[in-house]
């Protein structure tokens, strides 16, 4: 089950543009063993989003992995046939691992979600195109990254060309924050326009991330949403946006 950042109770799931392609994409991506890219900056809920469209869509086997920084090939290769697995794989080199995976990856079908896409090189990009174009596989492929992902993923001709599926999450409009916020929660199902432009102006700037710090740090105060009580949460979470 997907969970709102912080945990918020009584947070609500929004029909933003953002969850409703990228539940296209996966069902789309998924039922063409094709391969997608959902892409944008830090908190503006892709994970939540994927999490929630590969909830509906019960694509079945679904693996999710994730990488840090720079990943050597062998340990994608590794880490990535754990996860097709469900146990630890042997510290083989390379080629081995990749053997593996390609038997592995014959059947059943699966959804291969990969995290933090940003942080794969040109060469970990490769290996997994490398896998996905294997006429012995069979899964769909999912690469969900932050700031630089299409940057680091677009520079490869033979990726981009294989790319089916491309959602690109943006902050939240001035009129997509008026419509949805007392959606998403009831703390503000009374606020007017101009208090929820303030709060968004002065700190969430259309991030549903820092709406989530700010809903959670309001709540917590225990007194009716006014312009008083939003300077007194930028206070407590001062420094944390931009």
């Amino acid at each position: 089950m997907t969970r709102h950042f912080l945990d918020l109770t009584d947070a609500r799931v929004v029909p933003t543009d953002h969850l409703v392609l990228t539940h296209r994409a996966i069902r789309d991506v998924n039922g063409s063993s094709a391969m997608g890219i959902i892409h944008g900056q830090a908190g503006l809920g892709k994970t939540f989003a994927v999490e929630r469209a590969v909830g509906m869509v019960r694509p079945g086997h679904t693996c999710w992995v994730s990488f840090p920084s720079r990943p050597t090939m062998r340990l994608v290769a590794s880490e990535l046939l754990a996860a097709v697995t469900g146990v630890p794989s042997p510290n083989n080199d390379r080629f081995r691992l990749m053997a593996r995976l390609a038997e592995e990856l014959r059947s059943p079908h699966r959804l291969i979600v990969v995290d933090e896409a940003q942080h794969l090189n040109t060469e970990c990009v490769e290996l997994l195109r490398f896998l996905h174009d294997d006429p012995r596989t069979d899964f769909a492929l999912v690469l969900v990254g932050g700031d630089g992902t299409w940057e680091v993923l677009s520079r490869e001709p033979m990726l981009r060309s294989r790319v089916f599926r491309r959602v690109t999450f943006r902050p939240l409009r001035s009129n997509e924050v008026l419509e949805l916020m007392r959606e998403y929660h009831p703390i503000y199902s009374d606020v007017g326009d101009d208090l929820l432009m303030f709060i968004d102006d002065q700190f969430a700037h259309g991030n549903l991330r820092n709406w989530a710090s700010f809903t959670l740090s309001a709540a917590a105060l225990q007194r009716p949403l006014d312009e008083s009580v939003a300077r007194n949460v930028f206070t407590l979470l001062a420094g944390k946006a931009g």
